[in-house]
């Protein structure tokens, strides 16, 4: 991360004039707080960071940072962020989205985005709900949720985000939790310095509509037994005295106890892997905060961004027709005169 001996900013230069309209409690708070702290750090103008976010509880983000913004339309954020950073390729665009927003009606938006590897910062804001509309299943709710749209419990099953961005060959591929915010910090400062699409699955607690969905990974006494730390080049150990560990086989990634194994048969994480498989049977172990999750980095490659590809093809196009501008260029072939 680039930064000077004196910080540029304070956290204070990137709060906006406006009130924060969130439910006391919720996570969003922690989650906003997170990210202005670290864009404070940085050696870099905060006029040339924008934040795109579509419809939802997570979608007023803009409104509450002092750089630039656009509150867009429901799951089109990914859309709009992408004309962004193509056309302006000296911005950091950050998309935030939620698992309704970005899952459901964005679904087709998302995976586009990430298979391209546009240079965007993704954050997927995951509470299990729709908050916004008053507490409606979602993509992610587990199935057998009652709502008010699914009285007799939901019929649906989940999406793992984490899963899917891996599936659509994302560069990178994170997930953390709004209440750890140092280790949310640790994501966002290696997003950031990610050159490609960025896709960061926060869970994030709705304390209105589906509280204490990710217990598990929060409470004080189960918390060291569920999280599984991915930390490169570590052995994958877990529990209070890491003697939990995950290892390998022909049915994917599987939990074992280390003394049944020994230490030497633990898997060893490497999110620098080209083949995105391992990381996608990571991704396998839980399908949901219900038990033993994997928080970290799955995935962390370098691959040509859209942006770049682009850029070069249209020298290359003016090269070979001796433009000097894209408008000479597209001038030169397939235009008439109507009389």
């Amino acid at each position: 991360m680039t930064t000077t001996t004196e910080p540029r900013y304070t956290r204070a230069d990137f709060q906006s004039d406006q009130e924060v309209k969130w439910c006391p409690g919720c996570g969003d708070y922690t989650i906003l707080a997170s990210v202005q702290n670290l864009l404070a750090t940085l050696d870099f103008d905060r006029e040339k960071h924008v934040f795109v976010s579509g419809i939802g509880c997570s979608s007023r983000f803009p409104y509450y940072m002092n750089t630039y913004g656009i509150h867009s339309i429901h799951g089109r954020a990914p859309a709009v962020a992408t004309g962004v950073a193509l056309a302006n390729p000296d911005l950091t665009v950050w998309v935030i989205t939620g698992d309704g927003d970005a899952l459901s009606i964005g679904g087709n938006h998302i995976i586009h985005a990430l298979r391209r590897n546009v240079n965007l910062k993704v954050l997927l804001f995951n509470n299990q709900i729709y908050g916004l509309t008053k507490g409606q299943y979602s993509p992610t709710s587990e199935t057998g949720k009652k709502t008010k749209t699914s009285p007799m419990g939901s019929l649906d099953y989940p999406f793992s985000p984490v899963s899917l961005a891996l599936g659509a060959e994302a560069t990178f591929v994170a997930r953390t939790i709004d209440m750890d915010r140092d280790h949310t910090t640790k994501i966002l400062e290696a997003a950031y310095e990610h050159h490609g699409t960025a896709f960061i699955e926060i869970y994030q607690n709705c304390n209105v509509f589906n509280d204490k969905a990710f217990q598990l990974l929060t409470g004080r006494e189960v918390r060291d037994t569920n999280r599984i730390y991915l930390e490169p080049g570590e052995r994958i150990v877990f529990g209070e005295n890491n003697e939990m560990g995950v290892v390998l086989g022909i049915d994917g990634a599987k939990i074992v106890r280390v003394e049944d194994v020994g230490l030497d048969a633990i898997q060893v994480h490497d999110p620098t892997r080209p083949n995105p498989g391992i990381a996608f049977a990571l991704s396998r172990l839980s399908h949901g905060p219900t038990g033993p999750t994997p928080i970290g980095i799955f995935r962390n490659v370098q691959r040509d961004t859209y942006g770049d590809l682009l850029r070069a093809q249209i020298e290359q196009a003016k090269d070979r027709n001796k433009a000097t501008s894209i408008a000479d260029l597209v001038e030169q072939h397939g235009t008439w005169t109507i009389e």
